[in-house]
């Protein structure tokens, strides 16, 4: 099976993350982000409702598959277990707070996908699908920097409008919280 390359998004800044730890690969397709990080050497949770794009890991070291409806059902990740969240082309707004808990003190989130203006290009065109100006920098919780965000029209790989951002996760407070 031919493979697409991860997304430059990720390739720029996956270095910015823990040298350790796991990373989430979140609404993962096919897996390309997360195929590229256990290439790297990082353990790899590729989370999916439908897991059958990447049945090849199956059993593959370092590779854990996590079949969860993430839109129907509840979130399957620990608090502050993960030191790389990665989402690409999937946005659905009710599972944003639990992302960024998942994150753990120190941990990255590298996030992108499609926002308004979109529609002129094809799918997705449904506003629930799209974020508005400045919204995933607006929805970092309190303790997080952004180390970088990008908004607007790009021709690569293809047209589109998308929004993305790397954002890290600060130290635990005193109280452990």
């Amino acid at each position: 099976m031919t493979q697409d390359p991860p997304s430059a998004w990720l390739q720029r800044h996956a270095g910015l993350a823990p040298p350790a730890g796991t990373a989430l690969d979140l609404a993962c397709g096919g897996g390309r982000q997360g195929r590229w990080l256990l290439a790297a050497g990082r353990p790899v949770l590729f989370c999916d409702r439908d897991l059958s794009r990447t049945a090849d890991l199956a059993g593959r070291p370092g590779a854990l598959r996590v079949r969860a409806d993430l839109e129907a059902g509840g979130w399957p990740f620990a608090r502050d277990g993960i030191a790389l969240a990665v989402v690409a082309n999937y946005l659905w707004r009710p599972l944003l707070p639990a992302l960024f808990a998942s994150v753990a003190p120190g941990g990255l989130l590298l996030y992108e996908t499609f926002m308004a203006g979109n529609e002129r290009f094809g799918r997705p065109r449904n506003p629930d699908f799209l974020l508005q100006p400045g919204e995933l920098r607006r929805a970092c919780p309190a303790g997080w920097q952004v180390l970088a965000f990008e908004e607007g029209e790009e021709s690569a790989p293809r047209p589109a409008m998308r929004q993305k951002l790397a954002a890290r996760r600060g130290p635990a407070a005193p109280d452990g919280r």
